[in-house]
């Protein structure tokens, strides 16, 4: 009996999470603490370098500063290593996180440039040189007085100045209710964008593809508290430092967990400071992508099988090759080469590229699609169409297509689907779609589970209109 109870007492123990280092009692007081436990950090981050090179601590490898926070909230990971700015402290109050340590070492966070423009980067350092910082960094993070901008006149002719924006953090970078970048990094590059008379223009961006973004010339520099590392200085240049910061080391505070209602959450998330907004801006972005690539992607099919069933066996060689490749290539990939190789310098939009991305990639599976349900046609019914004295053309029409419609119309509606769902990685290459959208918001809320419900259901919705109206085309 009394092994039993022993016994008993782990299981629960185990099942509670129970241990020495949790329920809020880990005492953290510099780095040498961190041995033995699970350290979260951001990809492409300075602080992933650094501590993957320890052997006694294990990493969490989170996408972005909400995803790390949330690792520690969940018990997937003991400490959250990022930049002090990263949770404010009503942020912290909220969330039931606490600051376990503040470490020693102090970076300078610039901006990031072009390593080949140097001219951008005289101009950008004679600004910051000049510019107000301090009052500007103040008036964000600690509520100091608001600093006018002077009334610089902007070309409506000059190219916008692009900023990539790699953090979607209070108060450096970040969306405000009517869906305008604020805060101090944002407010110092306007100030600077306006006072050389170019208009100023954010994208938001995960880091390595925001370095590949200026690399090509798709932007001219990134912003959202850059450490300045020797690493990245292998990749890009950097302005003159405009702030310090330290890193700061985050746990879990059991004994200030606030619970929150759903119907609170579902405010946060929703209601406060418009995130309907983001959501409603990200869906009609989404919507957009997918029809307008499934109206192409079916134009472009058609020439495919059209290919497909030619008499000369070097085109329907050439279509099988295209097919083959397309197949063979991740569609993130593509869209990334389509996007910084391809169609770099053009002009293009970036939905624009992503609408032609997602159409090539259609239309090799419609092609095939349309080949098979044509085929599924027996021959005799062309036969007889013509014995009857119609034209191939009539034949086609009044026969054969309407039952090869019948036949592949469910595949169709399928890869239609999977088109929607693919749309999602837009967000790669700047695209505020649906997806990203909620990213933001997660970023905002640290909140994952109702962002994650509300894309769920928009997606599903948006599944089930398409597979209804193909439906109702094909009754009628």
């Amino acid at each position: 009996m009394k092994l039993r109870r022993i016994a008993l007492a782990v299981a629960l123990c185990a099942l509670s999470g129970c241990s020495g280092q949790d329920g809020g009692t880990l005492d953290l007081r510099s780095e040498a603490d961190l041995s033995g436990l699970t350290l979260a950090t951001t990809k492409g981050s300075y602080y992933l370098d650094k501590f993957s090179k320890r052997s006694d601590v294990d990493l969490f490898v989170a996408n972005s500063e909400s995803d790390g926070v949330q690792a520690v909230l969940s018990g997937m990971a003991d400490v959250f290593v990022g930049d002090e700015v990263t949770l404010t402290p009503e942020d912290m109050d909220r969330l039931g996180v606490k600051l376990a340590f503040r470490g020693e070492e102090t970076f300078d966070v610039a901006f990031a440039v072009n390593k080949d423009d140097r001219a951008f980067k005289r101009r950008l350092d004679a600004f910051l040189s000049s510019a107000p910082l301090e009052d500007i960094i103040a008036y964000w993070r600690d509520g100091g007085p608001a600093m006018e901008e002077p009334a610089w006149e902007v070309d409506p002719e000059a190219a916008p100045l692009v900023d990539i924006c790699v953090t979607d953090l209070s108060p450096v970078s970040y969306i405000g209710d009517e869906g305008e970048w604020m805060g101090f990094d944002i407010d110092i590059l306007r100030r600077f964008s306006h006072s050389v008379g170019r208009d100023f223009e954010v994208r938001f961006q995960d880091l390595t593809s925001a370095i590949i973004a200026l690399q090509t010339g798709e932007a001219d520099c990134i912003s959202g508290c850059l450490l300045v590392t020797e690493e990245r200085k292998n990749s890009v240049d950097f302005s003159i430092p405009y702030y310090t910061c330290h890193p700061a080391y985050f746990i879990a505070d059991q004994d200030h967990k606030i619970p929150m209602e759903m119907g609170e959450r579902l405010k946060r998330n929703l209601v406060t400071d418009g995130r309907w907004k983001l959501i409603a801006r990200g869906l009609l972005e989404t919507v957009k992508i997918t029809l307008l690539s499934i109206l192409l992607g079916t134009v472009l099919g058609a020439g495919i099988c059209a290919c497909l069933r030619s008499r000369r066996k070097w085109v329907r060689s050439l279509a099988r090759l295209y097919g083959s490749f397309i197949n063979g290539m991740p569609t993130l990939v593509l869209l990334l080469i389509m996007f910084y190789v391809v169609l770099a310098g053009t002009g293009i939009s970036a939905s624009l590229v992503a609408v032609i991305t997602f159409a090539l990639c259609f239309a090799s599976s419609a092609g095939r699609i349309f080949d098979t349900s044509i085929s599924s046609v027996s021959k005799g019914q062309r036969e007889a169409g013509l014995a009857l004295g119609f034209t191939p053309f009539k034949t086609f029409t009044g026969i054969v297509f309407p039952q090869a419609l019948k036949n592949g119309l469910p595949n169709f509606a399928g890869e239609c689907v999977s088109l929607l769902k693919g749309t999602s990685i837009v967000g790669y290459i700047a695209i505020q779609d649906l997806t990203r959208a909620v990213d933001l918001i997660r970023g905002r809320t640290y909140d994952a589970l109702v962002p994650l419900l509300i894309v769920t259901v928009l997606y599903f919705v948006l599944a089930w209109l398409i597979r209804l109206s193909l439906n109702l085309f094909l009754k009628k």
